[in-house]
């Protein structure tokens, strides 16, 4: 019994350490503040939790406000209200540990938090309070809990009476993504239906014409399959079903309408909204083509919940400005440190409720981070705790990524005059790995007449950065980064090279082995010198800071929240713009100017093998 004990104490440490590890990064979840397995029941008389209305979606929304009023006779500025989904969230729900340990009463974190004198600032006094508080539509119902003792000795005083939507099943979120093909586009969602119950379909055709009917393949996973805790423990939450349909030979340019839907055993239709989108250009067309590109966004509550810390406070201001600007936005690339769940998986539902607006109307292609990935003994490059014991699995199945294969998470994009060469940095990217090949590939295997700007993109900064935490080990970069790629930058004449990873933003000169071979400047002509290089992590998590010293090669640094947005206006002609969360303000720019007789000049270290033959 003593061993067993000891193995369930172990888990939870390994949970709490992960915890503490990620705040020195800056990327601690909050719901890991609560010691949730340290719960005990102590009801108090006269304490309560009333919630209204006990009925949503009535309309047929995915996310409602519910109004709480609460007392508490013995009232502490500790106290906290958490909701829990399933509405059960009794010792009934937990899987034994072992057939010696008695569980804990509580092993299900609630999915948000909120103090009880959030806004009710006499709450200490009264022992009175009122909020409100959003939901969103996860598959279960909802109840709302009263403790005392704060975070880490959570003791239970009172809890509210269940709150449910009135379909939980249905399909929600759906997020697109272009497929292996210029002419694929991919719809992905969630529901509570698997197929023994429903066929998942998507309604979609030409805006205006005939729709057509198109299969979906459904997914899902399991406890077992995260690598530790919390996502194995406390964390775990069932994702429910993700459903993917593949939309094909689309007519470049066009606007489509779709509407995802579920066929029950019964022969009725469970459907959900309706949505449109703009099928992608043909690869090389010379057209208007928009794309914003940012890192490290994360997920924040609209109501003001698990902010501690200020978390992620300039995640919601990134989506906001995002949905302001839609219509001049063709794609969206979320470079890694997606939603910061880390091993919370209640998180991921949340942020695609989040992105929702986002996703549903352009393709929102992810990228794999530090707190999806890493995690000991998992094969992952990097064996830190960040991914809170999910090891990439909710990433590689929340989101379509057009990858050979999903678990490495890369792959290139081609979108127009674009080429798009996204690598995954928690797995081996060293010359003699196959990631190495798949780079150089992407590199070399594009028809730069046709597709001029040549981008890549990564999480770990692989190139320059100033960022302290960088500085402080010695080094400007990921060890073993650009002295790996920079050749392949170089010799493929890589225009621009973009990360996140550092919670900000910084822009070099076009830079080559540290020597500015070019002066940074605010337009750029003529033959390609090196690869700007740009980080751009400030999506929304906690920002970083820079170190004292500045390097020739650093032109541009911001400590603020922020996008990068890539304009082609031709095959001549791309305007990069950093744009600030906050207001909207473009805070940092430049053009390029290049003719294809540019592209192929000779360069430092990329000149091409030439014959005196005739």
């Amino acid at each position: 019994m003593a061993a067993a004990a000891a193995v369930l104490h172990a888990l939870v440490a390994l949970s709490l350490a992960g915890a503490v590890a990620a705040a020195g990064r800056g990327g601690e979840q909050p719901l890991s503040r609560i010691g949730i397995h340290r719960t005990t029941f102590a009801i108090q008389p006269g304490a309560s939790v009333d919630a209204s209305p006990l009925l949503l979606g009535l309309e047929g929304q995915d996310r409602e406000w519910v109004t709480l009023t609460y007392n508490n006779p013995k009232p502490s500025k500790d106290d906290w209200i958490g909701v829990f989904s399933p509405a059960n969230f009794s010792d009934s729900t937990c899987p034994s540990e072992s057939q010696w340990v008695e569980p804990p009463l509580l092993c299900t974190a609630p999915i948000k938090f909120i103090f009880a004198n959030y806004k009710n600032l006499d709450y200490e006094k009264t022992g009175k309070g009122s909020m409100k508080l959003q939901l969103i539509n996860q598959r279960e119902d909802f109840s709302f809990a009263l403790f005392s003792g704060g975070l880490s000795n959570p003791k239970l005083i009172a809890h509210s009476k269940r709150v449910t939507f009135t379909n939980p099943k249905a399909p929600v979120y759906p997020r697109l993504a272009q497929g292996k093909s210029w002419n694929e586009m991919t719809v992905t969602w969630t529901s509570g239906y698997g197929t023994n119950e429903a066929t998942p379909f998507v309604k979609w055709g030409l805006q205006g014409q005939i729709q057509s009917l198109s299969p979906a393949g459904t997914l899902t996973f399991s406890r077992s399959t995260m690598c530790g805790p919390p996502a194995r423990t406390v964390g775990w939450r069932d994702p429910g079903f993700i459903h993917t349909s593949f939309l094909k030979d689309l007519w470049p340019n066009f606007k489509y309408t779709y509407r995802i839907g579920h066929r029950l055993s019964d022969g009725s239709i469970i459907w959900g909204h309706e949505y449109s989108f703009q099928a992608p250009p043909y690869p090389g067309e010379d057209s208007l083509q928009r794309v914003v590109i940012f890192g490290d966004m994360g997920k924040a509550e609209a109501d003001g919940s698990n902010e501690f810390n200020d978390f992620e406070p300039g995640s919601l201001n990134t989506t906001y400005q995002l949905i302001k600007d839609l219509k001049n936005i063709d794609m969206v690339i979320h470079i890694g440190d997606i939603c910061y769940a880390n091993g919370y998986l209640s998180q991921w539902d949340q942020f695609t409720a989040q992105v929702e607006p986002i996703a549903s109307s352009v393709p929102y292609m992810v990228g794999s981070g530090n707190h999806e990935r890493d995690w000991p003994g998992s094969g992952s490059f990097y064996g830190n705790l960040d991914s809170g014991g999910e090891c990439g699995v909710p990433a590689q199945n929340m989101f379509y990524v057009p990858a050979e294969n999903r678990e490495q998470f890369w792959y290139s994009i081609d979108y127009g005059t674009f080429r798009f060469c996204i690598a995954n940095t928690e797995l081996d990217w060293r010359p003699g790995t196959e990631q190495y090949k798949f780079i150089e590939h992407c590199f070399s295997s594009v028809d730069r007449q046709k597709q001029p700007w040549l981008i890549f993109l990564a999480h770990r900064v692989l190139g320059y950065s100033s960022a302290s935490f960088y500085v402080e080990e010695g080094t400007t970069e990921e060890p073993m980064g650009r002295e790996s790629l920079q050749p392949l930058w170089q010799k493929y004449k890589v225009d621009i090279a973009m990360y996140g990873h550092v919670h900000g933003y910084e822009r070099t000169c076009p830079v080559y082995e540290n020597v500015c071979v070019a002066k940074a400047a605010s337009h750029y002509s003529g033959a390609f010198t090196a690869t700007t290089h740009v980080v751009v992590g400030g999506g929304g998590a906690s920002l970083a800071d820079y170190a004292g010293v500045r390097a020739r090669w650093s032109h541009v640094q911001d400590r603020d929240y922020g996008f990068a947005k890539l304009t082609a206006f031709n095959h001549t002609a791309l305007l990069f713009e950093y744009v600030r969360s906050r207001d909207g303000s473009v805070h940092d720019s430049f053009t390029v100017s290049r003719d294809y007789r540019d592209i192929l000049a000779c360069g430092v270290d990329n000149c091409p093998t030439t014959t005196l033959a005739s």
